[in-house]
């Protein structure tokens, strides 16, 4: 009843085990111990894993040196229903680097420079060289990078997002630009997205406020379809870890 009869991508992650390079296929094992047959696309490329700003790095033609036991790599391809199950054909192969030992994300200034690209991308896209003013923060980007004309909304879990990010990048970095966006971004949420109740004597976070000029329309309950007009927890968690802000430096931290 549940057969699947149609092709699909997907990307199979694990470790080559044995190549045949005349027939164009090897085998691959997963970390939780599953095999896959691969079969290279006529028109198969591949590259090295590559930090975010890093350039293009072409390994099609190494595929065949490269494919060799204990390596380590990324097989995006499409599985198609054939003989009762289902053959694998790969259109990408993505390396974790050149050797066979060489994993590109174990580089020691890797995630470093992840998080400083993605921090530095962030706040030139909602607040461009101006001072951080989340007054300015939209919950929508488009792809050149425009924003959302005068009226706009902004979403509690978004905004939350963003303040968990920057004081993570402060951590890592000690870079007091991401500790400016975590703070202003933590009184924002106090401010605007915080709901007190004082017979209760519980703080509830609104899903969003909607903004039309110089005027906020509060929207208390979720819109989203599968919970509409709840409260949902995990929105009023959203609020809670992303508003944590960093107070102390990392090495005071630290010690």
């Amino acid at each position: 009843m549940n057969e699947i009869k149609f092709e699909f991508s997907d990307t199979i992650t694990g470790y080559v085990t044995e190549f045949d390079r005349d027939a164009g296929k090897f085998t691959m094992k997963t970390s939780d111990g599953r095999e896959f047959q691969v079969e290279l696309a006529n028109n198969v490329y591949a590259l090295l894993i590559r930090n975010m700003e890093e350039p293009y790095q072409d390994a099609t033609g190494q595929i065949h040196d490269m494919l060799e036991p204990g390596r380590f790599l990324f097989a995006y391809g499409t599985f198609y229903p054939e003989h009762g199950g289902h053959s694998f054909e790969a259109k990408t192969l993505v390396f974790a680097g050149r050797g066979i030992n060489d994993y590109g994300f174990e580089r020691q200034d890797w995630w470093m420079k992840q998080i400083t690209s993605l921090g530095d991308h962030y706040l030139r896209w909602q607040f461009g060289d101006d001072p951080v003013d989340y007054r300015n923060y939209r919950t929508i980007l488009y792809l050149a990078g425009q924003k959302q004309a005068d009226d706009f909304r902004q979403e509690t879990d978004t905004i939350s997002r963003l303040v968990y990010g920057f004081a993570s990048a402060y951590l890592m970095t000690g870079d007091d630009r991401y500790l400016e966006g975590a703070e202003k971004g933590t009184e924002y949420l106090r401010d605007h997205m915080r709901f007190y109740d004082t017979d209760e004597n519980i703080v509830y976070w609104y899903h969003g406020i909607d903004i039309k000029g110089r005027r906020e329309q509060k929207i208390f309950a979720s819109e989203f379809g599968d919970d509409i007009d709840a409260i949902p927890a995990y929105e009023q968690i959203y609020a809670l870890p992303g508003r944590c802000k960093p107070t102390a430096s990392p090495a005071t931290r630290a010690s």
